[in-house]
Order: C-alpha cells, then structure tokens, then sequence
C-alpha cells in the first residue's frame, strides 16, 4: 500500500489544507443550525483535533469538528436553559465519553460488543438523521428550523433549495477525485449566488465585520436539568467514533482499536468536545469525510490533520470569514440538509445490512422498531427525549432480552480480536 507520508513542510499545510475543506461544510452547518458561532466552531475543531492527536500520539489521521448527533438536543436545550447551560451540559456529555475510555481500558473492547451491537448502533444512528429531517425540511422552504418563522417567500427558497440539492447530488455522485468529496462546498456555493441574484442575501454584517475579530467565546453555566438531559445524548456519536476509527483503519491497514487503543481514541474524543464547549462550541466528533479523502489521496501522515487544525484556528480569528459564513441563507442550507440527514440514517441502515442482523427475530424486530419510533417521534421521559432516549432504550433492550447472540451478524470486531 502506498504511503505519502514524507514531503516538506509546504506540502503538508497543502495537504492540512485540503483537509480543511473536505470539512468545512458539515463543520460550519451545525453552528449555522443550531444558532452557534462559525467562527468558535472553527477554533474548537481546531482545539479539538490537536487534543484528539496529542492524546493518540498523533498516530491517526482524522479530523475532529462539529457533531450532527447533537443539532435537535442543543436546540431542544437552548430553548429549555439557554446556551451557557446547554454548554455545561455538552461538557458533561464529554467526561461520559472520558468515562467510557476508562471502562474500554479496563474490560477491553469486548464490553462494547457486548453493550453496542450492529442492532444497537443502526436504528440509533438512523433515529439521528431522520428525528432532525423536519429541521431540513422547514428549512429548505424559507423557514427557521422550527418552522416558526417565514424567511424567505416559500417558492423563491424551494427553487433555490433544489437547485442546491441537484448540486450538491451532482458533485456527490458524478465528480471525480478531490471534487467529490466537497459537494457540499459546491452546493453552498451555487445556492449562495443564486440567493444574491434573488435579493435575499443581506451582506452588512460582511460590511461591518473587522478583518481580525476575537471569536464570540460562551462560558459554560451548570444545571442538573441541562446535564442529564445532554449526557445520554453523547452514547450516539461514542458509537458512530468507533465505526470511523474502524474505517480509517481499514483505509491505513492499521488496526488503531489495539495501538494506540480504542481507549485513547474514546479519551481525545472526549476532551475534545469537553474543550470546545468550555468556548462555547459544538461537541466535536471524528469526521469520516476525512477519512474518505486520505483514502483518495493515499496521505497517511497524521501531521496533516495538525496543519489542518492550525488553519482552522486562524480563520476563526478572520471576523469578515466569519460573517460571509453567517451570512448563507437558509434555503441554501436547508437543500443541502435533504441529503445530509438521510445520508446518516443510511449509514445507520447500513450497519444492520453490512453485519446481516436478522430482523425476523423477535428481539431484534422489537429493539430496532422501539428505538425508531422513541427516537423519531420525540418520546418524552423526565429528562430523556429523542435520540438520548432511545440510545438509552436500545441498550437497556438488548441487555434484557433473551437471545444476545441473535443481534450479531457478523461481528463488527472479529478481525480485531484475531
């Protein structure tokens, strides 16, 4: 396998770079969903990663930024304790995480197989895309995502929003090399002209913005209530981490779950979306885009990912970077929302058809169809809701019905433990 891990120090800024924006568009959508600061996102990812590379010894090259898991609980929380308490609660959700790494390197990687099977992680991860669907869809006809507020006239947002998809459609399915990994940069793009040309892009505060600004930092603020309503979240994207250090892995040929440990790579993750809520930014997740483009370019030097996260810190400091981004309309994001959430909950899907689970068996029917409608309807119990409430009700599931063997396929880390 050929590995481009040498070249001088310009080459891999180039390749941080590149890095960067395969990133960038699912990094700064979250922010622009949830009401966050862009340019806070950009500087925690940028934290993030180095956190995440110090902690494995820099022997990954993955990326770490925004997390789609969280978009309806920070909404949901913002709205119930406000954003400084919604913080806290994301920091909590973190030393979960830090707390898991600790249980992982105790009893090693066969308590996870044995607490997050395929019939676990694949309805959790599809309740993910699709319990935020309607967000996408509001959205992409001219309204706030809790539809609550017409933007932009209903036909003029559906053309734009469309037209965005069809983009970003294109460039996904039909471009080569590089080009294909950034289609959401494209649909952005086209989206954002065909907006100025309908009038309805309001570029003052692009105007009025320095050129060098201070990010707008948020300091976390603690609550129970916000803190047992975020941790439960943070099981959903602890189970999409190991899916992507599986596949990087098996980009690189390396088995990273054994050296440096899923452990170490469950701690960075960890303290890593611990950190970027203490600024005031979103919980940070490894980014599998990234991992699609060191596949392509065959660059397996994780000093890449440092270069990476170096620039994104400086750009959160380019205030009128900050204010263009602040700037797209929603239409624009809200087409491109119509792939992203269904492509999660394909992942999810996926992970029940690659593993062969049998859904013809009793207790696989009932955790996967319990799991979907607790999640995507929006079940409310106490503190729990959502996607936390239905990670919380697939686990207690498969741990208390009859037959564990019977949710395994074909298991997710046999050729680990070989």
């Amino acid at each position: 396998m050929e590995d481009h891990t040498n070249g001088s120090s310009w080459k891999q800024a180039l390749a941080g770079s590149q890095m960067l924006l395969v990133a960038f568009g699912a990094l700064v959508l979250m922010p622009l969903i949830t009401g966050m600061d862009t340019s806070v996102a950009l500087f925690t990812a940028g934290i993030g990663t180095l956190i995440f590379q110090i902690v494995t010894g820099g022997q990954i090259p993955i990326f770490l930024a925004s997390s789609f898991a969280f978009i309806a609980p920070v909404i949901a929380s913002k709205g119930k304790f406000g954003m400084a308490e919604t913080m806290g609660g994301l920091m909590a959700a973190g030393i979960l995480y830090i707390a898991l790494s600790g249980l992982v390197r105790l009893r090693g990687t066969a308590f996870i197989r044995r607490l997050l099977p395929p019939v676990v992680i694949g309805p959790v991860i599809m309740t993910i895309g699709l319990g935020i669907a309607p967000v996408a869809v509001e959205m992409a006809s001219g309204r706030t995502g809790d539809g609550a507020t017409q933007l932009v006239p209903e036909i003029t947002a559906l053309w734009i929003a469309m037209i965005s998809l069809a983009v970003t459609v294109i460039m996904s399915v039909w471009a080569k090399g590089l080009f294909r990994l950034v289609p959401i940069m494209f649909g952005v793009i086209v989206g954002y002209i065909l907006s100025a040309f309908a009038g309805i892009v309001d570029i003052t505060p692009i105007k009025e913005a320095a050129w060098l600004a201070v990010p707008n930092f948020i300091a976390p603020e603690f609550s129970w209530g916000a803190i047992l309503f975020m941790v439960p979240v943070a099981i959903a994207p602890a189970i999409e981490h190991i899916g992507d250090i599986l596949a990087i892995g098996n980009v690189t040929g390396k088995n990273y779950l054994k050296k440096p440990g899923l452990h170490r790579t469950l701690l960075g993750d960890g303290l890593a979306t611990s950190a970027a809520a203490l600024f005031g930014g979103p919980p940070n997740t490894t980014y599998s885009e990234v991992t699609g483009a060191v596949m392509l370019t065959r660059n397996f030097n994780p000093k890449i990912m440092l270069w990476a996260a170096g620039t994104a810190i400086i750009l959160a400091f380019v205030g009128k970077f900050g204010a263009v981004l602040q700037t797209i309309p929603v239409p624009v994001m809200g087409g491109i929302l119509c792939l992203l959430f269904g492509s999660i909950a394909v992942v999810g899907l996926n992970t029940l058809i690659r593993h062969q689970v049998d859904l013809s068996q009793a207790r696989n029917l009932v955790i996967v169809a319990v799991t979907l409608v607790f999640g995507i309807g929006g079940m409310v119990m106490g503190h729990l809701e959502g996607i936390a409430l239905c990670s919380v009700a697939a686990i207690i599931l498969n741990l208390v019905l009859p037959g564990s063997d019977e949710a395994w396929g074909k298991a997710i880390y046999e050729h680990n433990n070989e």
